[in-house]
This record gives C-alpha cells, structure tokens and sequence, in this order.
C-alpha cells in the first residue's frame, strides 16, 4: 500500500515538521510506503508528483490551515488537524488502511461523515482552519514591516524630546516607508486568504477587496477603520458569499467563465457594499473602543492582560489557545500598539528555554534523553519556537504544563509592567538581537525570570527519577521483598561478578524455548521453577512474592510483546535471567495490550552490591527495541539458536 500525507501548521514551523516525521516513522512500523509533502513557512518541499498521486491508496493531510485538495479527486482522503498527525500517526493510517475514510468529489459534503457531533466538531475545526490559514499569511507581512521600521529607528534615528524621529530627507526614512507599506497589506492579506480557504481561488480577490475596505474607513465614514476584527469578517463573509455562488446551477456556457469573472466580481459587490453601508462603521467603532482600552490599560488591568495572555500561550504550545493569543498580539502591532506583543513575545520562548534549564539544573528529574532534549529545547526558545517544550509536556503534561504556564505568566507580568514593546509578530531573544524590541533590558529581565521560575517549578512538582535506568524499558527499579521476613543467605563472591553481557547470567538450563503454561502466573511459576532446580534460590514462594509484589504496582508487560517480570528478594542467591519464549503468547496486561511472547525473568539478591539489575535492563532495553532482532529471537527453534542471539546483547 502506497499513501501520501500533507502536513502544515500556520506558522509552518515546528508542528509542520513534527506531524511529517511521526506520521513517516509510523508508516515505516507499519510497513506502508508512504511520501510526505510540508507546507511550511518556507514553502511545499518534498512535492507529490502527478505519478505519486496516481499511484496513492490514500490521502492524509494534517494541518491547521487551507490546504488544495484538487489535485486529490477521486482519492481517499483523510483531513484533520496537525496536532492528530503528532499525536496519532498510527490510528491515522490504519483507518486510511481500514477504507473508513471518503473519497474526495471537490464537494466540503463529502469530506465530512458521522453522527451530527462530529460534524459539529468538524465545522468547529473548519472555522479555525480557515482563520489560520489567513494568519499564516499575514504573519511574513508583519514580521517584513515590523523589522524594517525598527532597523530604520534603530540606526537611523534620532533621539527627539517625543522619542526616536528618522528625518524626512534620511535614506533610513525611506526604510521606514517600505515597513509602513508592509503593513497596509495586512489586513487584505489576513481576509484574501481567510476567504480562499473558504471557497478557494474564486475568493481570494473578493477576501482581499473586503479585507482593503475593512482597513480603510474612508469608505465608511469612520477615521479609524475595522481592523483586524473587520479584514477576518470580511474574509469569512467573502468566502462564504463566493462558495454559495459558486454553488449554483448555471448554463454550461457560462460554467467556463464563473470563477474568473462572475463570482469574484458578484462576491466583491457584496461584500464590499456590506462593508460601506452595514458593517464597516459599527466594527469600526468595536475596534477602535478596544484599541484604545488596550491602549490605556495601567494597574491591575494590564497585569490581568498578561497573566491571561501568558497562560494562553503557553497552555497549548502552538495550538488552537496559544494561536489566538498570537494572533491578538500580531494585529495590534499594525494598529501601533507594541506592548501587547511584548509580553507574547516573551511569553512564546519561556516554555522551552525554561524545561531546557532544568534539564540543565535538576539532572535528577530527567533521564539521559530527556537531558539531550533539553539542549535541543533551550536553543528553539531563543529563536522562539515555543513546540520546543511539547516532548515534555507530552510525557509528564499534569507536571509540565503548569509549570511553563506559572513560568511565562510571570515573564509575561514583568514585560508589561516593564512596558516591553514588540515590532514583529514573533518572540524569543532573536527579536530583541535584531532591534525590534522596545525596552530591552526589561525584555531580557522578564525572559530569565520566567525560565528560571519554570525550571523552580519542575524541580517541585516533577518527581526524581534513576538517572541510570534505561527510559525505554521500565519506569520503575526494582522492588525488594519487603513481605518477607528471611534471614539472608551468606552471599557468595559470584553474586558480585562482573556483568558484561546478558549471557554470563543466562546459562543453556535457564532457556526455554516453548514455555507451556497459559496464564501470566503460570508463566512465572514456570520461570521460577528453573531458577530453584538450577541453585539460584533459597526460597521459591518467597521470590515468587517478590515478583507478584511488583506486578501489583504496575504491569511488567512493557509492551511490543515482551514482558521482564523481575524481583530483588533474599531469596536469590545470585543474579540471573531466565528467557522464555511462548508463540500463542499469554495477557500481561501490556502498555499497548499485545500478548507476552518473549519473556526475561531477572532475578536479582537484596544485597546485590554491583547494581547488575540496571546494567541488565540497560542491555535489553537497547537490543529489545530493534523490531528485527525481536522478531530473529521470535523464530528460533533450539536452546543454541537462543543463547546464540542473547549473546549479542551486550
């Protein structure tokens, strides 16, 4: 089976590139050749060709904005947001797989199915979609204007008793007028792209007409226009106006000519006309009594504004909340207002450098991966690239989460009370570098602050964990029998030899190639069997208490059908493993519900001293997660074929 996949976030920064690499290493695991297309902030890089559509089974796109479909008619085609391509590959592609998805007619009818609530969720999706579709656009405007007029201020200004002036006859006022000039096409931007979303190319010039009469009040009477609230009406009214023409049934001579003459130019009327004698003044009016609240906002009312905003930017990382969050902060900048930006902007970068300094300052709440994470994620949070933090918070989210939400609420609070300003619809110390930051030492300030009280707050809610035991394999070290009231054994020098590979603990007698009990405690009965007529134990119930005590806390089926049930008692008298292989498999209650079929029962003295418990779950939790070396242990037939492959776990 052959599918292909689109994935694309409206920034097109690091969701884009997270949703194509899960969904590419799911399909690899599921065995299924599968093309991924991302439509980032760059543009489409790894394009379909005609001959990888014609040859597909199926269509997966991932994303958060507008997405052209035409070239998939005909085709299977599976659409959700990015976050489901991050989230969920696997489920993704089994249910293209299962033939539970429609085939694309170019109707929106057919791309929606189910009960009413879904398609209520499915509309709800929409909406946000095609809003972020027009952002997304928007944003390369405002970042060009916004950096263009504080490079111009920054280097060509001068200081006046009303702040920083460029003189009129300076080059660097010419610099000014091309970033003054990249602000005007905003709003048109923001509505043209709203609507193309909508109904497609037949309502990008209507978007942009509308989104042009909602930013101008001239039209309308008004000195101040609609704003951003005005250009994302007249985006949805635009291509909701233009799909519903587009809809009608007409002569097929006039058929050729619809999208290019009629419905622009019946959809530009509307909309544009709605504008001038409806809509334009009373949005005007909205927008200009919430610029100038914003605008005048001192006290608690401004610390009220960036406890919120923080919150809502971090909450969610680049999703749904922390978008809208942006998107506020990025309008008001075309209206001049840069201080609801500046706490944003601060905000945007707190969550990954904050978790990349506590990796750095509390190794002991982090695994080893986690800790070369944390390097990774500090480095985004300067180029503020807030998904830095998503490993994270996906991992440990009831930790997490607050913790980045308390760390940038309270940069975001310094910001504004420091009155930070942004000039650029982004945030993290790059700004600030390339001079687009009002303030920036209070920037600064509020941007260690922040992480500092993230990493403080990891460190209190994150519980410790063994540095030197394998994340990959158990969460847990071992429990000691603490029912058993034994004396131990005088211990012989061999429980503290050196374990270098699995094999010096597993001997041909401890290796059983076709288990036969059916249950899980069968399985161990039967495990534990032969550690006792091998001179391992003392004491068989009292190893077998051990082992049960830690299945009570939690399943040693770790999943991928393997379980290591494992105990540390003083009923062993000398660490050991014993393999056991069972075909049909037996429920261990696994991680991801597959049957045990390759089963390690290590066995391990209370008073071991040479830690060889963690050296051997180092061992197999590095060969265990190589599919193809699981799958060679699943086929061997003898005791020597068996040692022969454990040998290579080392």
């Amino acid at each position: 089976m052959k599918l292909l996949a689109i994935t694309s976030c409206p920034n097109g920064i690091a969701h884009t590139y997270m949703a194509a690499e899960n969904l590419q290493k799911a399909a690899d695991k599921l065995g299924v050749s599968m093309k991924v297309e991302t439509q980032g902030s760059i543009g489409v890089e790894n394009e379909f060709t005609e001959a990888d559509i014609a040859q597909a089974d199926g269509i997966i796109i991932a994303a958060d904005k507008y997405v052209d479909k035409s070239r998939f008619l005909g085709k299977k085609l599976l659409v959700v947001g990015v976050q489901e391509g991050i989230r969920n590959p696997e489920a993704l592609i089994q249910k293209v797989i299962s033939g539970k998805v429609p085939f694309h007619q170019g109707q929106p009818s057919s791309e929606a199915a189910g009960t009413n609530g879904k398609q209520k969720a499915a509309k709800q999706n929409e909406f946000y979609r095609h809003l972020m579709s027009g952002v997304s656009y928007m944003i390369p405007f405002i970042v060009v204007g916004g950096l263009l007029i504080a490079i111009a201020l920054s280097l060509g200004g001068v200081p006046t008793p009303g702040g920083l002036k460029i003189p009129e006859d300076s080059f660097w006022k010419t610099i000014e007028s091309l970033g003054a000039a990249a602000f005007t096409f905003m709003v048109p931007i923001l509505a043209g792209f709203i609507a193309y979303s909508i109904a497609d190319r037949p309502g990008i010039a209507p978007g942009m007409i509308g989104g042009f009469v909602a930013a101008n009040g001239s039209f309308y009477g008004s000195e101040a226009g609609a704003g951003f609230i005005g250009g994302i009406i007249a985006g949805f009214l635009a291509g909701y106006v233009a799909l519903g023409i587009k809809k009608l049934k007409v002569p097929k001579a006039i058929t050729p000519i619809m999208p290019i003459i009629i419905i622009p130019v019946m959809a530009s009327l509307i909309v544009g006309l709605a504008f001038i004698y409806l809509l334009g003044g009373p949005i005007a009016q909205i927008f200009e009594s919430l610029t100038n609240w914003l605008a005048g906002m001192q006290g608690t009312s401004s610390i009220l504004l960036a406890l919120i905003l923080g919150a809502m930017i971090s909450f969610d990382m680049g999703g749904p909340v922390n978008k809208v969050a942006f998107l506020f902060g990025s309008a008001m900048i075309g209206e001049g207002n840069y201080e609801i930006m500046g706490p944003i902007a601060v905000a945007i970068c707190i969550p990954p450098i904050g978790l990349g300094l506590a990796t750095f300052l509390f190794k002991d709440k982090f695994h080893e991966a986690e800790r070369e994470s944390g390097k990774a994620s500090f480095t985004m949070g300067l180029f503020g690239i807030t998904e830095g933090a998503i490993p994270f918070a996906s991992q440990d989210p009831l930790r997490v989460i607050p913790s980045v939400m308390i760390g940038s609420m309270t940069g975001s609070v310094i910001a504004m009370l420091g009155q930070v300003g942004d000039r650029v619809a982004h945030g993290g110390p790059i700004v600030a570098v390339l001079g687009a930051v009002d303030h920036v030492l209070m920037f600064f300030v509020a941007v260690i602050v922040g992480s500092i009280v993230t990493a403080l707050m990891i460190k209190l809610l994150k519980k410790d964990v063994d540095v030197d035991q394998p994340q990959a394999l158990v969460e847990d070290a071992f429990v000691p029998a603490s029912t058993v009231d034994s004396k131990p054994l005088p211990q012989k020098e061999e429980q503290h030899e050196p374990v270098n590979k699995l094999t010096d603990i597993v001997s041909f007698d401890l290796i059983d190639t076709a288990l036969t009990a059916t249950s899980r405690d069968g399985v161990i009965d039967e495990m534990i069997e032969k550690l006792n007529s091998h001179g391992v134990l003392n004491s068989a119930s009292e190893f077998k208490q051990a082992i049960l005590n830690r299945e009570q806390e939690s399943s040693t089926g770790i999943g991928m059908n393997i379980a290591v049930p494992h105990g540390k008692s003083n009923a062993v008298i000398k660490p050991r493993v014993v393999f056991g292989i069972k075909q049909e498999g037996v429920d261990w209650n696994s991680i991801d519900g597959s049957t045990a079929k390759l089963i390690f029962m290590i066995a391990i003295p209370a008073e071991n001293k040479g830690n060889e418990h963690l050296k051997i779950l180092q061992m197999l939790s590095r060969k265990l997660m190589d599919d193809d070396y699981r799958d060679r242990l699943l086929q061997v037939q003898t005791k020597q074929e068996a040692y022969d492959l454990l040998d290579e776990i080392h």
